[in-house]
């Protein structure tokens, strides 16, 4: 673990104009589940009670991996991409680099399998991959910024996206009980959605 004590010296990574987008999407990313839901939510699919139990498992595990990423890094670093004081490779993230995008994503894919609007799938694959591949850019250049080598060695060894078994410990600090009082809000976002879904299957 390290700790930041000064302002760091920006990265070439993070000076590249994929980053300095993703910045920009980055500081907006609370609007950008808005078009996942809201196309499976307005658009004609046929739901089955094996949408339903698909959708929600998939949903499910989305939030454990998003739960588990909030458990060893913290929540300050959901917030504001800077507030980093260590360089958290442990738990989750020894699998991927970005275990709280990947919950994000199959949260929404998720919900989108029980809409049964099965078209927007590949759709919101193709959105989900380019808008958080340059969030994804802006944050790496980031954290080669503040960790240096650090940061490029944990790169190197840790997939991106697919996670796969780690080579070494993944053991490491949890605040578990933060965590799920933190994801408070998402779970409930949830219940709202599954409400939202049900009655849509009624009409």
């Amino acid at each position: 673990m390290t700790t930041n004590a000064a302002e760091p010296t920006l990265s070439e990574a993070e000076r590249s104009t994929a980053a300095r987008i993703g910045q920009v999407l980055f500081k907006n990313r609370g609007w950008l589940p808005v078009p996942f839901l809201a196309v499976p939510l307005l658009s004609a699919g046929t739901q089955t009670q094996t949408t339903w139990i698909v959708g929600l498992l998939i949903v499910a595990i989305g939030e454990m991996i998003r739960t588990a990423g909030v458990a060893a890094a913290g929540t300050v670093t959901r917030r504001r991409s800077r507030d980093v004081q260590r360089l958290v490779t442990y738990g989750a993230f020894a699998w991927c680099r970005n275990p709280l995008y990947v919950g994000n994503f199959l949260a929404w894919i998720g919900f989108t399998v029980v809409s049964g609007v099965f078209w927007f799938i590949p759709v919101a694959i193709l959105v989900f991959a380019i808008e958080y591949t340059l969030i994804v850019r802006y944050e790496e250049g980031v954290l080669e910024s503040i960790f240096g080598q650090e940061y490029l060695d944990y790169k190197t060894r840790t997939p991106r996206w697919f996670g796969r078994p780690p080579a070494g410990s993944t053991e490491g600090p949890h605040d578990w009980k933060e965590a799920l009082w933190s994801e408070r809000s998402t779970i409930l976002q949830y219940v709202a959605l599954i409400g939202a879904f049900w009655y849509k299957g009624t009409l």
